[in-house]
């Protein structure tokens, strides 16, 4: 249509009224960056793997690594055997076999966490001090080395009134070991578990602005996670959803949700044998950190499994068909993230990873490209949809499911167009 054909607007309000509904909206506008900046564009890891102070070692990483390897090859020697036990069609059973003994051997662990709390639980002072030092000193070593997961930290106790002191100087003599031994690494992680009540972290804030200010740090240098393992996390006495407060109280250093699934269950009276990550008062808890979470840049962690991968053969392909199973359910709800205990969880959760972005690959590029060249189809998508279709993309990328080569070949996108589709970082 050539613009002489074009009808000619018309209009009844002057300029005045658009600038008068623009400044009462400015402080919206602001807020609404302020609190909902979007998604980092940054590698989330597929899991975060649990190991205990006194029991980590240099060697913790690629001990984990071996061991699951030599679960495969006792239990499930190949790829048609792994496949039997997961249900993995003819057509993913190399791939994701394949691809899951590489990473097994190159990256087995994205994000670890040294437990301070639960896992380590109450020891002198001075054994804990020794064991946070030398801690420090491992991860230090580790990213000097380059032998570190892309992610590792720690998770100190919590800051109830009986551990609070304890949880402080941990925190304290793990930081300060690592300035002291070479600056904070880039990667560095902190949990900051069984929070109830946003003031918590509103303390936990005060506490490493404080830290940041005796070492010269640049403001808000350190970030941490949110471990959600409580009911009054989830619903406040006054009927708030008191995780969406504890995002703001976090004053934009929050970068995770993690569920406690056990914590919170025994919380809520769940027996010890219906206590999992797909329980309904599971399912609950974590609906609501995503919705508190969605926009934030803040992103949520499912939990983990205690059924361990030990023993018999019968018994270990069990436990993989249940941890398969419930990382499979969680990818599907968008919880991204969680929780291993185990290095016999590993090849399962990479092969569970690795099979939900391989299958729906061909169709996610083939609407993506659809959309890009209006094309139609039989789903008719809309610009929030292709965002999604982006971002899944991406993540399959990221984790090493997808291969960046055959999604831009598929596509017809280059990395930075479908980051753009995907709004990272935005």
């Amino acid at each position: 249509m050539s613009e002489e054909s074009l009808e000619q607007a018309v209009t009844s309000l002057d300029g005045a009224v658009s600038r008068e509904i623009g400044e009462l909206l400015g402080p919206v506008d602001a807020e609404l960056a302020r609190r909902y900046p979007g998604d980092p564009g940054t590698r989330q890891p597929v899991h975060t793997v649990y190991v205990p102070a006194d029991l980590f070692a240099a060697e913790t990483i690629r001990t984990w690594g071996d061991q699951a390897l030599a679960a495969l090859d006792e239990h499930a020697p190949d790829a048609a055997s792994f496949a039997a036990v997961l249900g993995l069609s003819d057509g993913l059973a190399e791939s994701v076999h394949d691809r899951v003994r590489a990473r097994l051997a190159r990256e087995p662990v994205d994000d670890l966490r040294v437990d301070f709390e639960d896992g380590y639980g109450l020891r002198s002072d001075a054994e804990e001090d020794a064991a946070a030092v030398h801690v420090a000193r491992l991860i230090s070593d580790a990213y000097r080395k380059g032998t570190a997961a892309a992610q590792m930290g720690i998770r100190m106790k919590c800051l109830e009134a009986a551990v609070r002191e304890r949880s402080i100087r941990t925190l304290d003599v793990f930081l300060t070991t690592l300035v002291h031994g070479g600056g904070l690494p880039d990667g560095l992680v902190l949990t900051l578990p069984k929070v109830t009540y946003a003031e918590q972290v509103s303390a936990f804030v005060r506490l490493l602005e404080a830290f940041e200010r005796t070492h010269a740090l640049p403001a808000g240098r350190l970030a941490f996670e949110i471990q959600i393992e409580t009911s009054q996390a989830i619903l406040g006495s006054d009927g708030t959803a008191t995780v969406a407060r504890m995002i703001g109280a976090a004053d934009g250093r929050a970068t995770g949700l993690h569920y406690g699934t056990f914590d919170y269950s025994a919380g809520l009276g769940v027996s010890a044998a219906h206590q999992a990550s797909d329980h309904p008062a599971a399912d609950h808890a974590k609906a609501v950190m995503q919705v508190a979470a969605a926009g934030t840049g803040v992103r949520v962690s499912d939990g983990s499994t205690n059924v361990l991968p030990v023993g018999p053969t019968a018994q270990v392909h069990d436990a993989w068909r249940l941890h398969y199973r419930l990382t499979r359910r969680a990818l599907a709800r968008a919880y991204y993230q969680g929780w291993d205990m185990h290095p016999g969880h590993l090849p399962t959760r990479f092969a569970a990873v690795f099979a939900f972005y391989r299958e729906g690959f061909e169709q996610a590029a083939s609407r993506l490209a659809a959309y890009v060249d209006r094309i139609g189809g039989d789903v008719m998508d809309e610009p929030a949809t292709a965002k999604a279709l982006s971002a899944y993309l991406l993540r399959g990328v990221d984790c090493g499911a997808l291969d960046l080569a055959e999604v831009v070949e598929r596509t017809g996108l280059t990395r930075r167009e479908l980051d753009g589709f995907a709004a990272r970082g935005r």
